[in-house]
């Protein structure tokens, strides 16, 4: 008995963590939260908030998904949670390439002429073409190496107030419902080069990091003169399932495969994304019970 009564008041006597030690604990507990977040939002899983309806039917302005980033190669964190501030990252190998059809996320390349985007954006859109394929739409119907394709199931072709032009690649004057014909980018490929293309190619050349420019007729490439160019990625060609509704690669281009990120599993959340928390009411009515744990296809 008296043991036990010199334990506690040994334990009495223990003298209370100073606050700055309190406080060095409380952040080394958040920080070690917030780097848990950010490999498993590079390596496994991350969450996803649909912004436009460029994808509807299948997917819905305001759902919230969780995207698998395994499948075409887990990636060191790309942006620091909640911030949005854009990282240097490195991708693995992953066990599978983006196929037609996919739902896919990827970081968004670019307006057309852009090198780089203004700004590090997530694109949401339906791979409908892959490297090596000739893609042409002909009448609203989209062709793949010859063979008319199947609509997505839910895919929308409302009639909207839009520019009927697409706009790549310059100077071609597609437009959304008669674009192509034209091969998506293949490693290895060889693309001829001359004064009238030059400006088809200027910028994808670019983005693949070498300098390139044109001058009486001459194209230089890292200051050497060329007539070809060889390609160094593997692309592939996203469209909104919304086909009437969509800024997609008819407008700004070619999909690097290192790009795509993921492809989105399920609805976990949907509700009206523009409606202000502070009208809690408004924002608890809008949420769309039928969406949620719907599989995207």
């Amino acid at each position: 008995m008296t043991k036990k009564l010199k334990k506690d008041e040994k334990k009495a006597k223990k003298p209370p963590e100073a606050i700055g030690v309190q406080i060095v604990a409380w952040i080394k507990t958040i920080v070690g939260a917030f780097l848990f977040v950010m490999v498993i939002n590079g390596l496994l899983v991350a969450s996803f908030v649909v912004p436009t309806p460029s994808m509807e039917n299948e997917v819905m302005t305001g759902d919230f998904l969780f995207v698998n980033k395994f499948l075409y190669g887990p990636t060191t964190p790309q942006v620091i949670p909640f911030f949005d501030i854009p990282l240097p990252y490195y991708k693995f190998p992953g066990p599978s390439d983006p196929e037609r059809n996919d739902v896919i996320v990827f970081i968004y390349p670019g307006d057309r002429d852009e090198t780089e985007p203004a700004e590090f954006q997530y694109f949401l859109k339906r791979c409908v073409a892959v490297a090596g394929d000739e893609l042409e739409i002909r009448n609203n119907i989209l062709y793949i190496n010859g063979e008319e394709q199947q609509k997505p199931e839910h895919s929308k072709y409302v009639e909207y107030y839009r520019d009927p032009h697409a706009s790549f690649p310059k100077g071609k004057n597609y437009t959304i419902d008669n674009y192509g014909p034209l091969t998506i980018p293949k490693i290895g490929q060889e693309i001829l080069l001359a004064e009238h293309n030059f400006h088809e190619w200027e910028t994808f050349i670019k983005r693949e990091g070498h300098s390139c420019k044109m001058f009486n007729g001459k194209i230089k490439i890292d200051n050497e003169e060329v007539n070809s160019y060889t390609v160094e990625r593997n692309y592939c060609f996203g469209m909104g399932d919304n086909r009437n509704n969509s800024s997609d690669s008819r407008m700004w281009g070619f999909i690097p495969y290192e790009n795509v990120v993921g492809t989105p599993m399920i609805v976990y959340w949907s509700w009206d994304t523009g409606k202000s928390l502070s009208s809690f009411g408004e924002k608890i009515s809008s949420v769309k019970w039928s969406r949620i744990f719907n599989i995207i296809n």
